[in-house]
């Protein structure tokens, strides 16, 4: 299963890409924390690993270490506002929970 990104969250990510000047896509993962275990990470990528899987959507280069991908395959990368708040949302199809805040989930 691959994992995707929205055309929204790939002109925000090719926007910042190239204000930052530099980095091959974004780096997506899962770190344990938060009410409900875990919690996705995201970050600008300047590198890929041997072991990554890499995955490429609407022009963005979407990096993925084996341990996050078990939790995030079939995910899709997507990019929003509502009213004053504006983030990265992910449409994540093993995700079972979420806490109240929105901040982690489980599976």
């Amino acid at each position: 299963m691959s994992i995707s990104i929205t055309e929204n969250a790939a002109v925000h990510v090719m926007n910042h890409l190239k204000e930052r000047g530099s980095g091959i896509g974004v780096r997506l993962g899962v770190k344990t924390t938060g009410c409900s275990g875990l919690a996705y990470v995201i970050e600008f990528a300047d590198k890929i690993d041997k072991d990554d899987k890499v995955f490429v959507d609407q022009g963005v280069t979407l990096i993925v270490n084996p341990k996050s991908y078990a939790y995030l395959k079939g995910t899709r990368l997507d990019y929003g506002k509502e009213g004053i708040n504006e983030g990265f949302k992910f449409d994540n199809p093993n995700a079972k929970d979420t806490c109240g805040c929105g901040e982690s989930f489980n599976v």
